[in-house]
């Protein structure tokens, strides 16, 4: 790890772990990008930036030289207008209504560590010796425009942070149109563009295309980060599989819109940017004013997808989740969602926790239905005060009664919205997002509160508080269950009326860290519909996500295969459901749906009162085993084998740091008739040790596992699974 400036041929070498990242101060101050891939020792700049003049309309900023352009130049932070025809980093407006600006290279600073960004979340370091920073200021000295570029380099993990602070230390106002995080250029385009797709209930599914010339992107404009896209994107090469070939990785710390993009240019180069979503954005800065962006975390692979995988595991589950449950192993949980919706009452209740505690269950969640009168999804959202009539002894006394039972208790919220119906909608009808003069869509039959207003976030911040302080609540699952419309602010003035979105994520970030902070001894889960927002921004502040409302096994083994690319199984909620399964209406097998599940943090989301004898046991089999095995999913390494989007099996295995124990698992969708034998060649263990597998007589090498690989038993039917419990000897 560290970064170095050579002040001869003014570069900057940046190394992270593995990777090394390189760039100059260029010519007249341009800060131009020169190599991001596996660590070398030394470069030449000269053999990096080649001076050819281009024939083709691109002009030149400096009259007498014809072959300096920045249309061809790699750049760290580029513009728009100054010769540059490529999509730009940024983009300011003057009070003249020009567009025009000039950022050059000023000064620089090299620090250890890594500092916090105001306001936002981030990855961090515990201590200064775990990462450096560097930060490049440029300026327009016309307008007193600064941006200061941010860059950390981690010495255990091959990724490097970016993002930009921007300042006006000018006299005349600056309207911020575009403000990325980062942007940088690669001098080729042979890659494939990667990204994670969906929709509610079908989240982040792997997608694979041929990088091609223009421009392809994704984003979101829905306020959220989304079931429709993840906020990341990957380059690989074209030869890239799980194993072998380069992988460049694209994660941002970010829960709003976004926009992540990758543009081929005429001469065959590759610029990738990403950040807040330019559009319907802008952010008026005054005269001493600074705009920070959110973070973008890169990082490098030469060992294809799967070590890029598992630097994003490490990383954010070490350095992105904070707090006791960061590195606390997480209980096995009973949601009464599916089971009783919001048809319950306080006996109910109990029953259900009866049998969750009899079958080894540790935690209970009361979800939606118990506040306001909530009968279905109308109404009273806003209104964090127990239904009597559900609940007439109290929320406080049914949750001594869980307690009483030996199991912890856990609380649904959706604290971001507010139903018409409500008293506090009758009481405050300005404080949801709207416009004057047009109507206010609702989805489920409610509105967003406009989180950008400070007296709606602590309100927010005390109707939770006040519940969590006079309620023993060890768990609590934060829902939001719909995008923005009508985005506008009654407090905000027409000239930062576009800075809605933004501060009502700056809102909410300031919400979830003073109420995370303020019971530091509850475990939070988030959750949109699922996983409308499992991305790094949520996780900072809570450690494990709602992976999907999809429960059906079949289903979720594409849906946790694509969430593993970037996120690791100690961030995945994954639970067993009845069946018919009540999305997909699909029936699978106690077991298979038990499998997929511990794949993640496990759960239960059944009316347990319903099982017959013979799946109790299997249910108190499953809990036992996850118990000795959760250790290993929850803080091992991944490592995919057979992808579910490539046929119909699909394999994966956790192995524990030390290589002494794994769990491996594999899952088949359909039966075959006459189907031939398979071996699964296992991953990650040491081949230089023996190991046992549980329910299997002798012993095995690691190489022997890996290389020539483990026999599939005989299955017969369809929805089919094994698994196997691996221990060093």
């Amino acid at each position: 790890m560290g970064i170095t400036y050579n002040e001869a041929d003014r570069v900057f070498y940046l190394q992270a772990g593995d990777t090394s990242y390189a760039m100059q101060i260029y010519k007249d101050g341009y800060l131009a990008h020169l190599y991001w891939g596996k660590k070398v020792n030394k470069i030449n700049p000269e053999e990096l930036i080649i001076k050819r003049e281009r024939p083709s309309f691109s002009a030149n900023p400096d009259v007498n030289d014809k072959v300096f352009s920045l249309d061809t130049l790699p750049q760290e932070y580029p513009a728009y207008g100054n010769t540059d025809f490529r999509s730009p980093a940024y983009q300011i407006q003057l009070e003249n209504g020009a567009t025009i600006t000039d950022l050059r290279y000023e000064s620089h600073r090299i620090f250890k560590g890594k500092a916090k960004l105001q306001g936002l979340p981030a990855t961090y370091v515990e201590n200064d010796d775990e990462a450096e920073t560097l930060e490049i200021v440029l300026v327009d000295d016309l307008i007193g425009l600064k941006a200061v570029l941010s860059y950390t380099v981690f010495g255990n993990f091959d990724a490097i942070t970016r993002n930009v602070r921007f300042i006006n230390d000018g006299k005349q106002n600056l309207k911020l149109l575009r403000g990325l995080s980062m942007s940088v250029d690669f001098i080729r385009n042979d890659f494939d563009f990667m990204h994670l797709f969906g929709s509610w209930a079908r989240e982040r599914h792997i997608v694979r295309e041929t990088l091609r010339p223009g421009i392809q992107y994704i984003d979101s404009k829905r306020g959220a980060s989304s079931h429709e896209h993840n906020p990341f994107i990957a380059l690989l090469s074209r030869d890239c599989t799980e194993e072998n070939g380069e992988a460049y990785g694209f994660s941002l710390v970010y829960s709003g819109n976004f926009l992540a993009q990758a543009e081929v240019n005429m001469y065959k180069t590759t610029r990738i940017s990403m950040g807040i979503n330019p559009f319907d954005f802008s952010w008026l800065l005054e005269p001493g004013e600074t705009f920070q962006t959110p973070e973008v975390v890169m990082v490098y692979s030469d060992r294809g997808i799967g070590k890029m995988s598992r630097t994003y595991h490490k990383l954010y589950r070490t350095r992105l989740c904070r707090g006791k449950f960061r590195d606390s192993i997480r209980p096995i949980l009973v949601n009464n969602w599916e089971a009783t919706y919001f048809d319950f009452n306080a006996d109910k209740i109990e029953n259900i926790a009866k049998v969750a505690k009899e079958l080894g269950i540790e935690l209970f969640v009361l979800d939606d239905g118990w506040f306001g009168h909530r009968n279905d999804d109308t109404s009273s959202l806003g209104d964090w005060i127990a239904d009597k009539n559900k609940l007439p002894d109290g929320l406080d006394n049914l949750a001594n009664r869980i307690h009483d039972l030996g199991l912890q208790f856990g609380l649904w919220f959706e604290p971001e919205m507010v139903s018409p119906d409500s008293d506090l909608y009758r009481a405050h009808p300005d404080w949801c997002l709207h416009v004057p003069n047009r109507s206010r869509s609702t989805a489920r039959t409610q509105l967003v509160l406009d989180l950008s207003r400070e007296d709606v976030c602590e309100y927010i911040i005390d109707a939770v508080s006040d519940i969590l302080r006079t309620v023993k609540v060890d768990y609590v699952k934060w829902d939001m269950n719909r995008n923005m419309t009508e985005i506008g602010s009654a407090l905000l003035p027409a000239t930062r009326q576009r800075e809605t979105a933004h501060r009502y994520m700056l809102g909410l970030y300031k919400v979830m860290d003073t109420i995370t902070n303020s019971f530091p001894n509850i475990l939070f889960e988030g959750c949109s519909g699922g996983g409308g927002r499992f991305d790094p921004g949520m996780l900072y502040y809570m450690p494990q996500i709602w992976t999907s409302d999809d429960t059906d096994a079949v289903e979720r083994l594409k849906i946790q295969y694509g969430t593993s690319i970037v996120y690791p199984a100690s961030t995945m909620g994954a639970h067993v459901s009845a069946i018919p399964n009540h999305q997909v209406h699909r029936n699978t097998s106690l077991k298979m749906r038990g499998d997929v599940a511990m794949s993640g943090n496990f759960g239960y989301e059944l009316d347990l009162t319903k099982l017959t004898e013979n799946e109790k046991e299997d249910v108190k089999k499953q809990i036992s085993q996850y118990k000795s095995l959760r250790k290993i999913i929850q803080f091992g390494d991944m490592y995919r084998i057979l992808s579910p989007f490539g046929g119909n099996e699909t394999a994966w295995i956790y192995v524990s740091e030390n290589k002494e124990e794994a769990f491996a698992a594999y899952f088949r969708v359909l039966d075959q008739p006459n189907a031939p034998i398979r071996r699964l060649k296992l991953k990650g263990l040491d081949p230089n040790r023996y190991y046992v597998i549980d329910g299997k007589s002798g012993v095995y090498g690691g190489d022997e596992l890996m290389y020539i690989g483990i026999a599939i038993p005989q299955l017969n039917g369809d929805f089919k699974s094994v698994v196997w419990r691996i221990k060093a000897k």
